[in-house]
């Protein structure tokens, strides 16, 4: 079994980034954030002690492990004193492949031989996010959704380079913290998470600028329909059992033909034009304006919510 960090270096203090952090911090891990951005790097160390808390209180972890993780939390002030003796570095900037490139270069000049560097890239091919990197052999995308420190999967894409301790011990870090990592065997643009995810929303986002439903509609149509569906068994599995004992065979013979009616009638444009995307922001504002905060603080009490009623599930199959 790999040995816990005794030091998590995070590089980026946004939304993926402090979320990463708080993560840590309440599996009692000492972790160093750092950006580029002063005004960024003074919000993280708001929105860190928050974010480890709240998840005491949404019972997903314990205030004495919490507060120990929040005592060796830092913000780091540079690079160098951030990354310096990290056990793991993971990278959480903005989804801008040269400025990721840049930043694995310096962090190779400072990171230890034995350090894990992983991206938290959501779509951009491995090999060339550590292109500029020496020992590529230690470096793989670890792509976590948001918020990642109350959703369990991550992406683990290993780039060719990549050797397979590594993977490995990547794979021993994300369980300690609670996560559920699925390897991807191939590296294609957007992974798997973000193809799905793609895919569902430019259906949802053709419904909704096509006069079909609003926003507030959609959003409970998917969330209590398909995806409910989906949290409890996947959409392969899902199909398998609606038709019972006859399984998928059965479906595909009676429903395979209303499916591919309705695929051919899909939406299949690949860019949205200003005008589409001032009309879908509107929709959203109008659907949500002055809400987001309670609407924010709702998401996390459900998504707590529904992982317990999961674990729980699970140790009966």
């Amino acid at each position: 079994m790999t040995a816990l960090p005794h030091k998590v270096a995070v590089i980026g203090a946004g939304e993926i980034g402090c979320g990463w952090a708080a993560l840590c911090a309440s599996a009692g891990w000492p972790v160093t954030v750092f950006d580029a951005s002063a005004r960024t790097l003074e919000r993280a160390s708001i929105e860190v002690p928050r974010r480890a808390r709240a998840l005491v209180a949404l019972e997903r972890a314990t205030q004495g492990i919490v507060e120990r993780g929040l005592l060796e939390f830092q913000q780091g002030r540079s690079l160098l004193q951030a990354v310096q003796d990290a056990d793991w570095v993971i990278e959480a900037i903005p989804e801008d492949l040269l400025a990721k490139q840049k930043l694995f270069a310096a962090v190779e000049e400072v990171a230890g031989a034995e350090t894990l560097v992983t991206s938290s890239s959501s779509g951009l091919p491995p090999s060339e996010v550590f292109a500029r990197c020496r020992r590529q052999d230690r470096c793989l995308v670890a792509h976590p959704l948001n918020p990642p420190e109350l959703i369990p999967l991550v992406e683990v894409v290993p780039s060719p380079r990549t050797g397979a301790p590594w993977v490995t011990r990547a794979h021993d870090y994300l369980q300690a913290l609670g996560r559920m990592p699925i390897v991807i065997r191939k590296a294609v643009p957007g992974y798997v998470v973000g193809r799905v995810s793609a895919a569902v929303w430019r259906e949802c986002v053709d419904l909704v600028l096509t006069g079909v439903i609003d926003v507030d509609g959609l959003d409970r149509a998917v969330s209590l329909g398909p995806a409910f569906g989906w949290a409890a068994a996947g959409p392969h599995l899902t199909y398998h059992l609606a038709a019972g004992e006859g399984g998928v065979t059965l479906f595909l013979q009676r429903l395979l033909a209303s499916f591919e009616e309705w695929w051919s009638g899909l939406a299949t444009w690949n860019r949205l034009e200003p005008e589409q995307q001032r009309a879908l922001i509107q929709a959203i504002d109008r659907a949500y304006k002055g809400k987001l905060a309670a609407l924010g603080e709702a998401r996390d009490k459900r998504l707590s919510a529904l992982l317990r009623a999961l674990e729980q599930a699970r140790t009966e199959v």
